[in-house]
């Protein structure tokens, strides 16, 4: 009870703040539901390479107003990010890092991307990335993920074909996945997929996805 009414009262007094002070001032608290809440602080620092910096807090309580278990969450995280535009397309590089306090788990992802216009009728996405994870009470306690994925896309037609691979931990796992996605109506797409293509272990899948914005 005194952790939630601490959390509670921080909530409120924080609520006091404007929302965005120059831009510079994170900070979004939200009722998820009616005993528990959530709520991202933090900052922003103007300069070449945007920076970031912040916390994720949530708590939630039973109907007695007791804490539920594992409802806590107490995340510090830290961003940093570098774009640049062209004529011809946009490169952007991150680095961002997340820290679990009261679970003593982690993650650290390293990521770039470009974008390209080839023509007319055709672009280019490539993107990489790579990800590193510690968990505490895992058996294998770390995990190193390098990513990468292309995309052609075709604006004309609304049609676009991908390719994409990753590795966990220096070969000991490894997964590709080829797939192409065609623009129907303007809010109603049509994906499919097939991961693995080359193994016997092989999967596909086919969606039909609509976006409805108000």
């Amino acid at each position: 009870m005194l952790k939630r009414t601490l959390l509670l009262s921080g909530l409120c007094l924080l609520g006091a703040l404007p929302a965005k002070a120059d831009n510079l001032l994170i900070w979004t608290p939200v009722r998820v539901s009616e005993q528990s809440y959530k709520t991202t602080m933090g900052f922003r620092l103007p300069s070449e390479w945007e920076t970031s910096a912040g916390a994720d807090l949530a708590l939630a309580s039973t109907d007695g107003e007791a804490i539920q278990p594992g409802s806590e969450q107490a995340t510090l995280w830290g961003k940093i990010t570098k774009a640049r535009v062209t004529p011809t397309g946009k490169a952007q590089q991150d680095a961002s890092l997340r820290i679990d306090t009261l679970r003593g788990s982690g993650s650290l992802m390293l990521s770039r991307s470009r974008s390209f216009i080839l023509s007319d009728s055709l672009d280019l996405q490539t993107s990489r990335f790579v990800n590193v994870d510690y968990d505490a009470v895992e058996t294998r306690q770390t995990s190193v993920t390098a990513t990468q994925a292309l995309k052609l896309i075709y604006p004309g037609t609304g049609t676009s074909i991908s390719a994409g691979s990753s590795v966990t931990d220096f070969g000991r796992d490894f997964s590709s996945s080829v797939g192409v996605s065609q623009t129907i109506l303007p809010n109603l797409n049509l994906n499919a997929a097939v991961t693995n293509p080359l193994s016997s272990g092989s999967s596909a899948s086919v969606n039909v996805n609509y976006r409805v914005s108000w």
